[in-house]
Protein backbone atom coordinates (compact mmCIF):
# COMPACT_ATOMS: atom_id res chain seq x y z
CA UNK A 1 0.00 0.00 0.00
CA UNK A 2 1.10 3.56 -0.63
CA UNK A 3 0.67 6.29 1.56
CA UNK A 4 -1.03 9.37 -0.53
CA UNK A 5 -2.18 13.10 0.73
CA UNK A 6 -5.15 14.88 -0.90
CA UNK A 7 -5.82 17.89 -1.12
CA UNK A 8 -10.19 18.96 -0.58
CA UNK A 9 -11.74 22.53 -1.12
CA UNK A 10 -14.47 23.91 -2.24
CA UNK A 11 -16.52 27.18 -2.02
CA UNK A 12 -19.66 26.99 -3.55
CA UNK A 13 -23.15 25.34 -1.60
CA UNK A 14 -22.83 24.08 2.05
CA UNK A 15 -18.74 23.81 1.64
CA UNK A 16 -18.23 22.72 4.92
CA UNK A 17 -20.35 19.90 4.84
CA UNK A 18 -18.90 18.83 1.57
CA UNK A 19 -15.61 18.95 2.16
CA UNK A 20 -16.70 16.75 5.01
CA UNK A 21 -18.67 14.17 3.33
CA UNK A 22 -15.97 14.28 0.82
CA UNK A 23 -13.23 12.93 3.57
CA UNK A 24 -15.64 10.21 4.93
CA UNK A 25 -15.81 9.17 0.94
CA UNK A 26 -12.50 8.75 0.23
CA UNK A 27 -12.96 6.09 2.75
CA UNK A 28 -15.00 4.57 0.58
CA UNK A 29 -12.81 4.25 -2.52
CA UNK A 30 -11.40 0.64 -3.82
CA UNK A 31 -8.48 -0.52 -2.46
CA UNK A 32 -8.34 2.86 -0.57
CA UNK A 33 -8.42 3.50 3.48
CA UNK A 34 -8.35 7.06 5.26
CA UNK A 35 -6.11 7.05 8.16
CA UNK A 36 -6.24 10.35 8.61
CA UNK A 37 -7.58 14.31 8.29
CA UNK A 38 -7.02 17.94 9.51
CA UNK A 39 -9.42 19.99 10.16
CA UNK A 40 -11.66 22.26 8.05
CA UNK A 41 -10.25 25.54 7.07
CA UNK A 42 -11.36 28.47 6.41
CA UNK A 43 -9.31 30.37 3.22
CA UNK A 44 -9.10 33.38 1.10
CA UNK A 45 -9.64 32.03 -3.16
CA UNK A 46 -6.46 31.82 -4.65
CA UNK A 47 -5.52 32.49 -8.39
CA UNK A 48 -8.95 33.81 -9.22
CA UNK A 49 -9.51 35.96 -5.93
CA UNK A 50 -12.97 37.25 -7.47
CA UNK A 51 -14.94 34.34 -5.81
CA UNK A 52 -16.17 33.40 -2.51
CA UNK A 53 -13.70 31.88 0.07
CA UNK A 54 -12.95 28.88 0.46
CA UNK A 55 -13.10 25.71 3.04
CA UNK A 56 -10.24 23.40 2.80
CA UNK A 57 -8.52 20.26 4.22
CA UNK A 58 -6.03 17.43 3.74
CA UNK A 59 -6.94 14.17 4.29
CA UNK A 60 -4.33 10.97 3.60
CA UNK A 61 -4.97 7.25 2.76
CA UNK A 62 -2.86 3.90 2.18
CA UNK A 63 -3.85 3.01 -1.64
CA UNK A 64 -2.90 -0.03 -3.33
CA UNK A 65 -4.80 1.90 -6.36
CA UNK A 66 -2.07 3.13 -9.22
CA UNK A 67 -1.62 7.27 -9.00
CA UNK A 68 -3.78 7.54 -12.66
CA UNK A 69 -6.51 4.97 -10.90
CA UNK A 70 -6.47 7.23 -7.72
CA UNK A 71 -6.79 10.43 -9.52
CA UNK A 72 -9.55 9.05 -11.61
CA UNK A 73 -11.03 8.09 -8.44
CA UNK A 74 -11.21 11.06 -7.24
CA UNK A 75 -12.46 12.77 -10.27
CA UNK A 76 -15.50 10.40 -10.15
CA UNK A 77 -16.02 11.46 -6.57
CA UNK A 78 -15.79 15.21 -7.68
CA UNK A 79 -18.32 14.30 -10.50
CA UNK A 80 -20.54 12.43 -7.76
CA UNK A 81 -20.83 15.48 -5.42
CA UNK A 82 -21.75 17.37 -8.91
CA UNK A 83 -18.84 19.47 -10.19
CA UNK A 84 -19.11 19.54 -13.57
CA UNK A 85 -15.56 20.85 -15.23
CA UNK A 86 -15.23 23.88 -17.57
CA UNK A 87 -11.65 23.55 -18.97
CA UNK A 88 -12.28 27.58 -19.90
CA UNK A 89 -12.84 28.60 -16.25
CA UNK A 90 -8.96 28.06 -14.23
CA UNK A 91 -9.22 28.32 -10.17
CA UNK A 92 -12.69 29.03 -10.65
CA UNK A 93 -15.34 28.82 -7.72
CA UNK A 94 -16.38 24.88 -7.45
CA UNK A 95 -18.58 22.46 -5.43
CA UNK A 96 -15.43 20.50 -4.76
CA UNK A 97 -12.27 20.14 -5.64
CA UNK A 98 -9.95 16.98 -4.91
CA UNK A 99 -6.17 16.95 -5.71
CA UNK A 100 -3.41 14.07 -5.56
CA UNK A 101 -1.16 16.05 -3.33
CA UNK A 102 1.86 13.64 -2.96
CA UNK A 103 1.49 9.61 -3.86
CA UNK A 104 4.36 8.13 -1.51
CA UNK A 105 7.80 9.37 -2.21
CA UNK A 106 7.17 9.41 -6.23
CA UNK A 107 7.65 12.21 -8.52
CA UNK A 108 5.76 11.92 -11.23
CA UNK A 109 5.65 13.92 -14.41
CA UNK A 110 2.64 12.91 -16.85
CA UNK A 111 0.64 14.94 -19.31
CA UNK A 112 -2.82 14.35 -16.67
CA UNK A 113 -0.92 14.22 -13.59
CA UNK A 114 1.97 16.21 -12.05
CA UNK A 115 2.91 14.60 -8.44
CA UNK A 116 4.21 16.47 -5.78
CA UNK A 117 1.06 18.56 -6.98
CA UNK A 118 2.97 21.88 -8.83
CA UNK A 119 1.95 24.47 -6.71
CA UNK A 120 1.79 22.48 -3.31
CA UNK A 121 4.76 24.04 -2.24
CA UNK A 122 3.08 27.37 -2.77
CA UNK A 123 -0.50 27.43 -1.40
CA UNK A 124 -0.99 27.88 2.33
CA UNK A 125 -4.47 26.58 2.15
CA UNK A 126 -2.74 23.24 1.30
CA UNK A 127 0.81 23.38 3.82
CA UNK A 128 -1.36 25.01 6.62
CA UNK A 129 -3.26 21.57 7.39
CA UNK A 130 -0.71 19.51 6.05
CA UNK A 131 1.62 21.24 9.31
CA UNK A 132 -1.43 20.26 11.22
CA UNK A 133 -1.39 16.70 10.93
CA UNK A 134 2.01 16.17 9.52
CA UNK A 135 4.52 18.75 9.55
CA UNK A 136 7.50 16.33 8.91
CA UNK A 137 6.23 15.16 5.80
CA UNK A 138 8.64 15.12 2.80
CA UNK A 139 7.60 17.17 -0.29
CA UNK A 140 10.07 15.86 -2.68
CA UNK A 141 12.04 18.58 -4.47
CA UNK A 142 10.86 20.91 -1.81
CA UNK A 143 11.69 19.81 1.54
CA UNK A 144 9.35 19.51 4.66
CA UNK A 145 6.41 21.03 5.20
CA UNK A 146 6.89 22.81 8.54
CA UNK A 147 9.31 24.50 6.60
CA UNK A 148 7.52 25.12 3.84
CA UNK A 149 4.69 26.91 5.35
CA UNK A 150 7.12 29.39 6.75
CA UNK A 151 7.55 30.10 3.58
CA UNK A 152 3.93 31.44 2.29
CA UNK A 153 1.63 34.48 4.01
CA UNK A 154 -0.95 32.25 5.74
CA UNK A 155 -2.91 35.30 6.78
CA UNK A 156 -6.70 35.01 6.02
CA UNK A 157 -6.24 30.76 6.69
CA UNK A 158 -8.09 29.72 10.19
CA UNK A 159 -9.74 26.88 11.42
CA UNK A 160 -12.95 26.26 11.11
CA UNK A 161 -14.57 25.31 14.99
CA UNK A 162 -18.19 23.43 14.67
Amino acid sequence: MVRAWIGLGANLGDAANTVSAAIEALDGLADTELTRASLLYASPAWGNEDQPPFVNAVACVQTDLPPLALLDALLALETGFGRVRDPAVHWGPRLLDLDLLLYGDQVIDLPRLQVPHPYLHQRAFVLVPLAEVEPDLLIPGHGRVRDAVMQVPTSGIAPIRG
